[in-house]
């Protein structure tokens, strides 16, 4: 019987056929272990000299790192396995041999591994970062059409920009001038007004020169925007969204997080409602902890955050940001002018924002207003402007980087290993 290695447990004391590469061995004797995997997860293959013979074995024993091979067996419950399961080995085919794989189990420098990302992919480690990624994307779909939610499909090539053209990627469509999205949004925000509940999930582009462990050039992003929904109804659907989340991932993925090391029990405590912390607070608070460099108008960065964040046990908003940091599509505060109604969500444990939200501007003299303030043309943004003039409703999104939040629940410190070939400030190879 073919099967995989995930799919063993169906096979218990039978005998199946795995398509494997070798990812270690070790020898003691008369008896082989070998290290195999097959891209849906892990397994030992154990060889017995006295059962297989001397021709079969020293086969076992010579297999050489990364090698491709059928491997045939006998499946076993083992309580000691990660998986649960080890294979008894009867046969080995030899599909390919590697040789002088770069990435032996010794260490390596980041820049080498990034290098050899191509290769880097099929550790232990990076397969486990890579299924809870994939068990994110999963779930992500799954929570958006339980709630009635349409996915749309914003362009990539776009002719202008949701917060500006300075940190874009600008490219010639033709004659015309065209950029790399930063965000769907706007488009997203057109579909909303057709679809009700819409949400993107596609990739963004910021020509932002940072090298910090939060940033890359190419992300993906979850874009949803909700007809009638006002402010404080957005924030309960982002925390609903990230708590089932945090359940999926700790659900789904036991075997990859503790492959990761991961400390399962801050995930546990992921569950809504996720604490609200002002800008205005936010900023007496720093300011309480030693940040005396910060004012009132200045954006947080990365150690204001984080000092922000340590002080809960779960994700935290920072809402009512000043009207002067915000793009110029927020909706402002009814009561106050000189803030918007939008918020960002900060990870705890040092990860960061992983989502930027608010209610738009629904109102057409005020949008007509702000984009004139920025300085933007109102012939690029007028079929922007139109969605105010036909039907406006209150209208609420957010954006969520998937990166970001797959290396906070994955653990892993650097978003680079939370995206299988990531582009950085100075890497587009491989």
């Amino acid at each position: 019987m073919k099967t995989t290695i995930a799919k063993v447990g169906n096979y218990v004391e039978q005998e199946v056929t795995i398509g494997a590469w070798l990812a270690n061995k070790r020898s003691s004797g008369k008896i082989a272990f070998l290290q195999l995997r097959d891209g849906t997860g892990f397994i030992q293959g154990v060889v017995v000299k006295a059962e297989v013979g001397e021709e079969a074995f020293q086969a076992a024993k010579n297999l050489t790192q990364e090698s491709s091979l059928y491997v045939t067996g006998t499946v076993r419950a083992d309580d000691r396995a990660p998986s649960g399961y080890e294979l008894t080995v009867t046969k080995v085919e030899v599909i390919h041999e590697a040789t002088d794989y770069p990435i032996t189990p010794k260490e390596h420098g980041t820049e080498f591994l990034m290098d050899h990302r191509h290769l880097w992919l099929r550790s232990k480690r990076q397969h486990a970062v890579m299924k809870v990624r994939n068990e994110i994307i999963r779930a992500t779909y799954e929570f958006f059409n339980q709630n009635d939610f349409a996915k749309v499909d914003p362009p990539i090539l776009t002719g202008s920009a949701p917060e500006g053209t300075t940190e874009l990627f600008a490219t010639k469509y033709f004659d015309e001038d065209a950029y790399l999205s930063q965000s769907g949004q706007l488009y997203m925000e057109a579909a909303a007004m057709a679809l009700g509940r819409v949400f993107s999930f596609g990739p963004t582009f910021r020509a932002e020169k940072s090298k910090t462990r939060r940033h890359l050039i190419e992300f993906w992003m979850i874009e949803p925007e909700m007809a009638f929904v006002e402010f404080d109804e957005s924030l309960e659907i982002q925390e609903q969204y990230v708590s089932y989340l945090a359940k999926s991932v700790l659900e789904n993925c036991q075997l990859e997080l503790k492959t990761l090391g991961r400390d399962t029990e801050k995930l546990e405590k992921v569950q809504a409602p996720f604490p609200r912390i002002s800008y205005d607070d936010a900023i007496t608070f720093l300011h309480e902890k030693g940040f005396d460099d910060i004012k009132w108008g200045d954006d947080f960065g990365a150690p204001h955050e984080t000092a922000i964040a340590e002080h809960y046990d779960k994700p935290v908003f920072i809402t009512h940001y000043p009207t002067s940091l915000k793009p110029f599509y927020m909706q402002p505060d009814a009561n106050r002018e000189d803030v918007v109604l939008c918020a960002d969500l900060i990870a705890p444990e040092g990860y960061g924002e992983i989502i930027g939200g608010s209610e738009r501007i629904h109102s057409y003299e005020l949008l007509e207003q702000r984009i004139n303030e920025h300085n933007l043309s109102l012939d690029t943004y007028q079929w922007y402007l139109d969605l105010r003039k036909y039907g406006s409703v209150p209208h609420s999104g957010f954006g969520l980087g998937l990166e970001r939040t797959v290396a906070w629940l994955s653990g892993v410190e650097h978003v680079r290993e939370s995206i299988p070939f990531p582009r950085l400030l100075n890497r587009l190879y491989p």
